[in-house]
């Protein structure tokens, strides 16, 4: 992980940038239904799963949001930070021992409120091994305008 300035005028429209994978464990529905209290049979009992339509444990829908946003935190940019996420979905089901990865696509570049930052939203597609969109969402950023140069080419002072 490391620190990139990106500036609002650095990001291109429909770029994108794809993350590592991650393979789901049961560690981690244990995990997160201890986090949450979230114990629901759908993603702790794999007997009572076995009668359900999946046939198996699904993992929260929350797990793979968070595990998947996690994986496009490969780069912290101290000129941007993130107002929130809109129109987030659950896609298709998630299983232990699938693979997610994340793709992030700049979806569109606006002025904000404030002259000094510009709205940043990236379209993120959680993906698993096969290729299939497993959650959608829209991620919010606030990013700052690079600093006006003066007549030399200078940065201000």
């Amino acid at each position: 992980m490391y620190f990139k300035s990106i500036f609002f005028e650095d990001y291109i429209a429909e770029s994108k940038r794809v993350t590592l994978g991650r393979t789901i464990t049961e560690t981690d529905f244990v995990v997160h239904a201890g986090h949450t209290g979230d114990f629901f049979p759908h993603h702790m009992d794999a007997e009572w799963c076995k009668t359900q339509p999946f046939k198996q444990r699904i993992a929260h829908g929350t797990m793979i949001f968070s595990i998947g946003i996690g994986l496009t935190a490969s780069e912290i940019n101290p000129e941007a930070f993130s107002k929130g996420y809109d129109r987030l979905r659950f896609v298709k089901p998630v299983f232990i021992g699938d693979t997610i990865h994340a793709v992030v696509t700049i979806a569109e570049k606006t002025d904000s409120k404030k002259p000094e930052y510009g709205t940043v939203i990236e379209h993120v597609d959680i993906i698993n091994q096969h290729g299939e969109v497993v959650l959608v969402c829209d991620h919010i950023l606030l990013a700052k305008r690079k600093p006006e140069s003066n007549s030399n080419g200078d940065s201000p002072k």
